[in-house]
């Protein structure tokens, strides 16, 4: 297989494979032969890249099946993708693990639904045979499909099985796409930007074979990662709409505890718990602000939408003003209990309930001031 076909039309493969590889030399052999194996089968020109991190013998491997080997400058499995892409000839490119684990006879299957009309297709686990110790319970029952719901109800699609490593997508609707990200979450990167650029999107159902080597994945920290990248991505409903709910529910439950009187003796744990909720609820919404800013600021985001309207440059004086209006009325209350605890001649007395309740209207203030500032500034280029 010619290493570059890019300058002859003539040799423009049809078909490009690639697959990421760190240290695979148990399963390269196979991956790359039952790919050529397919595609023989499809009787299109093709070209197989191996993009490799490997200290083991997977390049040479490759290498000697014809496949092209391109070393990435940093390693990850975006970073592995984003720099095949570059090489990529193909109309349609495959995508793929390099472990064994995806049945890759049934490319032609994917290429097929390119052919018909789809711009990206996804390979399904959940609905064909699983072999037994392909994927641990926790991952089958647990992760994915919590992770598949999220985005699905985050990014308006109808995805079976979100994190697929194998698929298919067709090189024009690639070139469209806002890739960037070099590690893990490359995988719902790229659905994400599918769906915001409404490609139309379809399902391969595939087996799923167990690795003959020890996983590369780690479960908590790589969910962790997906799930901070949808937040990236939609941060005010995963946090601003529950901040919201929050705050609300303490604002009402302080305010009812409050007016009835004797919260000292009678709620006052219900009463500082309520304080909690509007405290952390006001947290979680200004959080929500400030990563729909960043995302924004870092391209992830082209809709500034809310947060222009409401932390811009021009409101700044708005939103500083409203914290020292919280933070003035924290202030004076405080002020009275001092001035109560001195009349008192500095003896005992029962104001934890205004206490908490100044406290409170101070770091709120505060908070929503240093937000004010924050988000003005990243969004100063927007002015």
């Amino acid at each position: 297989m010619a290493e570059d076909n890019r300058n002859n039309p003539e040799n423009k493969p049809y078909i490009s494979v690639i697959l990421p590889a760190l240290d695979e030399e148990l399963t390269i052999k196979d991956c790359i032969e039952e790919i050529k194996a397919a595609l023989h089968k499809n009787n299109q020109k093709s070209e197989i890249i191996v993009s490799s991190s490997s200290t083991d013998k997977t390049d040479e491997i490759a290498l000697s099946l014809g496949a092209k080997v391109i070393r990435p400058p940093k390693k990850g499995y975006g970073n592995a993708y984003l720099e095949a892409f570059k090489e990529a000839s193909g109309d349609i490119i495959i995508i793929a693990d390099a472990d064994g684990t995806y049945e890759l006879s049934k490319i032609p299957k994917f290429i097929e639904e390119i052919e018909r009309g789809a711009d990206l297709v996804m390979g399904n686990r959940l609905r064909r045979k699983m072999r037994r110790g392909a994927m641990p319970p926790l991952h089958r029952y647990v992760g994915n499909p919590l992770l598949t719901m999220m985005l699905n109800l985050s990014f308006h699609t109808n995805i079976s099985d979100a994190h697929c490593g194998m698929r298919a997508i067709r090189k024009d609707a690639l070139s469209g796409l806002n890739l960037k990200t070099p590690g893990m979450e490359f995988a719902s990167e790229m659905v994400i930007e599918a769906a915001r650029k409404n490609l139309k999107i379809a399902e391969v159902s595939i087996d799923y074979f167990p690795r003959k080597t020890p996983s590369k994945l780690h479960s908590f920290a790589d969910g962790w990662r997906h799930i901070r990248f949808m937040l990236l991505y939609q941060p005010l409903p995963f946090l601003s709409i529950p901040g919201l709910f929050f705050l609300v529910l303490g604002a009402v439950l302080m305010a009812i505890y409050y007016f009835e009187g004797d919260v000292e003796s009678a709620n006052m744990h219900s009463f500082v718990l309520a304080a909690i909720l509007f405290i952390g609820g006001l947290q979680v919404i200004l959080m929500g602000v400030n990563i729909k800013t960043y995302s924004v600021i870092a391209g992830y985001n082209e809709n500034v939408g809310i947060i222009e309207q409401v932390f811009n440059y021009h409101n700044l004086e708005r939103e500083i003003v409203a914290g020292i209006l919280l933070m003035a009325a924290g202030t004076t209350i405080g002020l009275y209990i001092i001035i109560h605890w001195m009349e008192s001649g500095y003896g005992s007395i029962s104001q934890v309930s205004n206490a908490v309740v100044a406290l409170t209207l101070f770091i709120s203030g505060l908070q929503i001031i240093f937000s004010a500032v924050f988000n003005s500034m990243m969004l100063m280029k927007y002015e």
